[in-house]
C-alpha cells in the first residue's frame, strides 16, 4: 500500500517482488541501513515514503512486538500512514468495515450519485467518504466472509478498468442502471475536478567532477526532497539567459576544474515542475581538497551502487557512452 501511493500497480510489482526477497518481514526492515532501503526504493520516487516505512517497521517492532497492528487507530498512528493506506490495510488484510477513498473510488462515487464540486474540497470529500462507509458497512451486513475486503477492492478496480476517466465503459457496468451521470448523460461531467496548475520548468547544471577513476557524490540531507540519496553536484539556472559552466565554473571553482564536456541532458518531473538536468563532465585539478559543497570520492565502477534519484541515475548512465569520464586528472 505504502508503495502504491501515487505510484500505479505495473510500476509497483517488480519493486515489490524484489523488495519481498531482500526484506522478507517487518524485522529485517526495521535493521536494514537505510542505504539498502533508499537503494532498493531506488526509482519509485517520493523516498519520504520509504523512510517513513521504515520507521513504521521500527515501531511495529519496538512497540507491537513485531506483530502488524490490527486496528484501524493503531495502523492509523503509524508513521506515513493516512485515512486512505489505514483503510485499504484494515479491510483488505483484516476484512474490516472501514472505508477507503482514492481517486478510482472517487470516480465511481461520483458518477452514481451524480455528486457535484471538487472532490477536494472539505464537505465535497467528507460526503464521499461518508458514501464509501456506506458501501463498506452494507458489505459487512451481508456477512459474507471477506465482504468489507472484496467490496472496498472491487470499487477500486471498477474504476480502473470500467468507470475510467474518459469513456467509461458503462455497457459492461454493473451499477450502470443506478448511476446519476449515465442518466443524464453527464459521465465526462463527473468528477468535478479543477483545471491543474500549469507545470513550472526549472533547469539545473549538474557537475560530474572526476579525479582519475572516481567521480565526486554528494549526499541529500533527510530533510530535503531526495533526501538520503546521493547525487552530482548542480545548481539552479535561474533564467534562460544565464550560462550553466560559468555556473558551475562559480560554485566550484575556476581554478579547480578543467575542461567542462556537454555530456548530455535528462528531462523529468516532480509534483508540479518539469525539470531539466544539462550535465557536463568536469576534471577536477584540486588534488585531495574536497569540492565545495561536502560530499565524498566514489569508484567510477562502483557508482551505481548508491542510491540515487532517477534522474542523477539517468546521468550516471550516460557515462558509459562517454569514454574519456575516467580520464581525469588526479
Amino acid at each position: 500500500e505504502i508503495m502504491l501511493q501515487q505510484t500505479q500497480v505495473t510500476t509497483v510489482v517488480p519493486y515489490w517482488e524484489r523488495w519481498r526477497r531482500a526484506l522478507p518481514d517487518v524485522a529485517t526492515l526495521a535493521a536494514a541501513t537505510e542505504e539498502t532501503v533508499l537503494k532498493l526504493w531506488e526509482g519509485l520516487g517520493y523516498y519520504r515514503r520509504v523512510r517513513h516505512l521504515q520507521t513504521a517497521a521500527r515501531v511495529i517492532v519496538e512497540s507491537h512486538g513485531g506483530r502488524f497492528p490490527g486496528s484501524f487507530e493503531e495502523i492509523l498512528a503509524l508513521p506515513g500512514v493516512g485515512r486512505y493506506t489505514a483503510g485499504a490495510i484494515s479491510s483488505i488484510a483484516f476484512d474490516q468495515p472501514i472505508p477507503i477513498l482514492d481517486g478510482n473510488v472517487i470516480r465511481v462515487l461520483c458518477r452514481i450519485g451524480a455528486i457535484s464540486g471538487d472532490p477536494k474540497d472539505r464537505l465535497v470529500n467528507e460526503r464521499l467518504w461518508s458514501e464509501a462507509a456506506r458501501w463498506v458497512k452494507s458489505a459487512a451486513a451481508t456477512g459474507r466472509p471477506l465482504s468489507c475486503s472484496h467490496i472496498n477492492q472491487a470499487l477500486m478496480e471498477l474504476g480502473a478498468v470500467v468507470c475510467t476517466p474518459r469513456t467509461p465503459a458503462c455497457e459492461r457496468c454493473p451499477l450502470a442502471n443506478g448511476c446519476q451521470a449515465r442518466a443524464a448523460g453527464q459521465t465526462d461531467g463527473y468528477p468535478q475536478i479543477r483545471e491543474r496548475v500549469r507545470a513550472t520548468p526549472r533547469e539545473f547544471a549538474v557537475a560530474v567532477i572526476v579525479r582519475g577513476g572516481s567521480v565526486w557524490l554528494r549526499h541529500r540531507a533527510a530533510n530535503e526532497v531526495n533526501g538520503g540519496l546521493w547525487e552530482f553536484p548542480n545548481v539552479e539556472v535561474e533564467t534562460e539567459q544565464a550560462d550553466a559552466e560559468g555556473l558551475l565554473r562559480t560554485r566550484f571553482g575556476s581554478s579547480l576544474l578543467g575542461r567542462l564536456e556537454p555530456l548530455g541532458v535528462v528531462r523529468h518531473s516532480i509534483t508540479r515542475y518539469r525539470i531539466l538536468q544539462r550535465a557536463y563532465v568536469a576534471d577536477w585539478r584540486g588534488g585531495r581538497r574536497p569540492v565545495p559543497g561536502g560530499g565524498e570520492w566514489w569508484p567510477g565502477e562502483k557508482l551505481l551502487e548508491r542510491p540515487m534519484s532517477s534522474a542523477h541515475r539517468r546521468i550516471a548512465g550516460l557515462l558509459g557512452g562517454n569514454g574519456s569520464a575516467w580520464s581525469g586528472a588526479t
